[in-house]
């Protein structure tokens, strides 16, 4: 099920898939999805919520795994991935493809406020706490404590704000 605010603006060339498993996609009032973004529900059941005033700048992906919560007034700029879900790899005498999908980490979590550089990789139980940046180019797993700039890969605290 797809429910986007009126208010929120979609650009023509952003392709939001339904979900045929039932997971439910919401993108919140005042909110800016711009061209090229892919939102699929794909890898788990998960849902993706989107708050309030929540700006996804071009070529954006994000699957719904094990599940996307974004809070209110997040900046994301271009080519940034979500994956919050992860193939499991573990017995050897089977091909990858055929092992399903591993034990969720929690899916990612945004809380508000928050601004996401051109780039970036969040992975399955990334949390980002209130008020913090992420650099460009940076892959973000685990939680980040809020009102801080990471970047990296390996991601590192640069400070605090």
């Amino acid at each position: 099920m797809i429910k986007i605010h009126d208010t929120a603006k979609i650009s023509e060339n952003c392709d939001i898939e339904d979900s045929v498993r039932g997971s439910v996609i919401e993108i919140g009032a005042f909110s800016n999805i711009d061209s090229f973004v892919k939102i699929k529900p794909a890898g788990g059941y998960g849902d993706i919520k989107l708050g309030k005033r929540v700006h996804i700048n071009s070529c954006c992906v994000l699957y719904s795994g094990n599940g996307i919560l974004i809070g209110n007034n997040v900046l994301i700029a271009a080519n940034c991935t979500f994956a919050p879900v992860n193939h499991e790899y573990k017995n050897t005498t089977l091909k990858i493809i055929d092992q399903g999908h591993a034990k969720s980490k929690g899916g990612i979590i945004i809380e508000d406020n928050v601004w996401i550089g051109a780039n970036c990789v969040l992975l399955d139980g990334s949390h980002i706490g209130e008020g913090s940046v992420i650099a460009a180019g940076s892959v973000v797993r685990g939680r980040i404590k809020g009102k801080s700039l990471y970047g990296g890969n390996p991601l590192k605290l640069i400070k605090s704000i």
